[in-house]
């Protein structure tokens, strides 16, 4: 195998992160509630845990979302990219390494609110773009990583079938 990428969607608060943080709304939540309820304001009371819940709900999809990986293999016969989603059943793409193309683009600095970057995989009319949920420093060493194994394996080794026709289109 000449390269094996698993990339994730990055979330900067992990389990732990999170139950301090929840337990410190809750607590927070608590500490309001209680004023109100000593000042004869009970009936705010209820929405003073309305927002935990929507909090708590906001990151569960997001940890939720974090499940998404894309699976980017190289070995001798072909290069593999593998997407699973939560939402979507599993999709993969093949493409022969001899005729990949590598496209890596990001928007320009003051053009940040289009579409994010992504690094494109392309071959005969085929495809694909993966990375675009990760930073544009982790796309751009993920290009250069790929381009590095994709050179390795374009050298000549006698062990590997020479490279074949381009299909007819």
């Amino acid at each position: 195998m000449f390269f094996d990428a698993i990339l994730h969607p990055h979330r900067s608060l992990g389990r732990t992160g999170f139950r301090v943080l929840m337990a410190a709304v809750v607590v927070m939540n608590l500490i309001v509630a209680g004023i109100f309820v000593a000042h004869g304001a009970w009936p705010v009371v209820p929405f003073c845990g309305v927002d935990v819940l929507a909090l708590w709900l906001a990151f569960r999809v997001s940890y939720r979302s974090a499940r998404q990986y894309e699976r980017v293999c190289l070995t001798e016969a072909a290069l593999t990219v593998q997407r699973v989603h939560w939402k979507v059943p599993e999709r993969r793409w093949s493409f022969h390494p001899y005729w990949l193309r590598i496209t890596h683009n990001e928007p320009a600095d003051h053009d940040r609110r289009g579409q994010a970057g992504q690094v494109t995989l392309s071959s005969h009319g085929q495809s694909v773009g993966v990375g675009s949920f990760l930073s544009p420093d982790e796309r751009s060493a993920f290009a250069r990583a790929l381009d590095d194994a994709l050179r390795s394996w374009r050298r000549p080794h006698s062990h590997r079938p020479p490279c074949p026709p381009t299909p007819a289109a």
